[in-house]
């Protein structure tokens, strides 16, 4: 224990399990204290089960340090506020929001349904707004923060998950725009592109997998896969491995990064490039269509890989000669 972060107080949402219960775990060895906030639900948002948040909690509590549990849903706002007003009560302020929680409801999207694209956005993308939206007040008034948005490499694009990708990927922009309208009062922001073996990779299907390779469909933000080193030993896929840089995020010197998308998975921390143009094609006048027809496929685009690419028809059935 370094103590970086004595005298802070943390809220970390999906606390109970997985990489938010690791999370948790590295802000109370640092000295924070620590709001477990979990709503205990299955991973498609059912259910309701106060025991991860409470398990977590008295283990910090067990190891010296301070913690409680909240069981609210993030994706409502009235739950959030209490969340944060809770916090208040209990510690006096809130210098720190790590959103982890999430769930899954995968399904190609000519299959979803509009509860399946509801939920999935309620719970990441409102419920980061909903979070920062509380938590975010008395930082001001502090002048110090630190948000840490979880999003997901899914963002870049994910088959069969196309709620999950949408959501991961709002909440990226929504990272970069706080920072830039909290930045000048001391908080700082950051979207975060996590991994490891959870209960969510886990309930990922292998034959998932294997309908993509079959129709040649590559799948975006995949880090490092090993799952054993053999011996039982710590692996890459393990969820703590997120833990320490995060937590280093959180600190006063951590403060210096703000509006970036940061990888945490595996053994080691990456920095993700920001959009920018990678090349354009202009002229001193209006485009023609049958220009561009010319000059995208032949500069704009050359050399890019489809990742989906069109499959080859398949061979009509000779016709039945009639009686």
């Amino acid at each position: 224990m370094a103590n970086r972060l004595d005298g802070r107080v943390a809220i970390v949402t999906g606390a109970g399990r997985g990489i938010g219960r690791g999370v948790a775990l590295q802000m109370a060895d640092e000295g924070a204290a620590v709001v477990i906030a979990d709503f205990g639900g299955n991973l498609d948002g059912s259910g309701g089960d106060a025991g991860p948040a409470d398990e977590v909690a008295n283990e910090i509590k067990a190891q010296g340090g301070r913690a409680i549990a909240h069981y609210g849903d993030v994706s409502k706002f009235a739950d959030t506020k209490d969340l944060v007003d809770t916090t208040l009560r209990e510690f006096g302020r809130v210098d720190i929001l790590c959103h982890v929680a999430g769930i899954l409801r995968d399904r190609m999207v000519f299959n979803m349904t509009e509860e399946e694209w509801d939920a999935v956005l309620a719970v990441h993308l409102k419920g980061a707004f909903n979070t920062t939206r509380n938590a975010i007040v008395p930082m001001l008034k502090q002048g110090y923060g630190r948000v840490l948005l979880f999003s997901s490499g899914s963002g870049l694009g994910s088959t069969g998950q196309a709620n999950y990708s949408a959501a991961k990927e709002g909440m990226v922009g929504l990272a970069r725009a706080l920072s830039r309208e909290v930045g000048p009062y001391g908080i700082a922001v950051n979207a975060i592109y996590p991994g490891g073996n959870t209960r969510m990779t886990q309930s990922v299907p292998d034959t998932a997998a294997q309908i993509r390779a079959a129709a040649g469909i590559q799948r975006a933000g995949r880090a490092q896969t090993m799952t054993s080193n053999g011996d039982g030993g710590p692996t890459p896929r393990d969820p703590e491995n997120n833990a320490p840089p995060v937590a280093w995020l959180c600190t006063e010197a951590g403060g210096a990064v703000s509006g970036q998308v940061i990888g945490t998975s595996g053994w080691q921390a990456s920095r993700y490039s920001p959009r920018q143009v990678i090349r354009s094609v202009h002229q001193a006048r209006h485009w023609t269509v049958d220009e561009l027809a010319q000059a995208v496929p032949g500069q704009l685009v050359a050399g890019i890989t489809n990742p989906a690419p069109k499959q080859q028809p398949r061979e009509e059935a000779a016709p039945v000669a009639s009686s």
